[in-house]
């Protein structure tokens, strides 16, 4: 999967991308919005897990945001099950270097738009921690809409959170 927007690109991951992977992921800013299976620090080892799993994916759902010389952050999706086999979690980080330019918003909107005509997917939705206005600005300007609040949602760095809810529905299926 190749899509190409400006001087960047959403891409497969390589093995290569290790070492910008710890670059820009070893950075509290990025880990403190997302899941703590987002490691912090993030090493070396931690980057060679996260390849190890996402090569293999077949279907592959989760890519690398990139310049032409490196990987600096990533996008995908992970998709439920049973009932909710065609409904997806987003989820996407960008390293702070490449903060406040567009690229995690024009990412986020290609790669949904990608989702829905490449993937089995009705429904994609993010969960963001209340507090982090600018994940919700990128999901908002790339067309989700804002569906309600989980109330003590969510609890990170050992505090509970609020947890917005975030999505946007292929069009067509209701």
């Amino acid at each position: 999967m190749r899509i190409e927007f400006g001087e960047y690109v959403i891409r497969d991951w390589v093995s290569e991308d290790a070492r910008s992977i710890v670059r820009y992921a070893n950075n509290r800013k990025v880990a403190m919005w997302l899941r703590d299976r987002f490691p912090a620090p993030y090493t070396a080892a931690d980057a060679n897990a996260f390849l190890s799993v996402v090569l293999r994916q077949d279907p592959r759902t989760v890519f690398a945001i990139a310049t032409e010389r490196e990987a600096i952050g990533g996008v995908g999706l992970e998709f439920g099950s049973d009932i909710h086999r065609f409904t997806a979690e987003l989820g996407y980080w960008l390293g702070e270097p490449f903060w406040g330019r567009g690229i995690a918003t024009d990412g986020v909107r290609l790669f949904t738009a990608w989702a829905f005509e490449h993937l089995e997917v009705h429904r994609i939705f993010a969960g963001v921690l209340d507090g982090n206005a600018a994940s919700a600005r990128v999901l908002e300007k790339a067309g989700f809409a804002r569906e309600g609040r989980l109330r003590a949602g969510a609890f990170k760095n050992g505090r509970v959170f609020d947890q917005l809810l975030y999505a946007q529905v292929k069009e067509g299926i209701v």
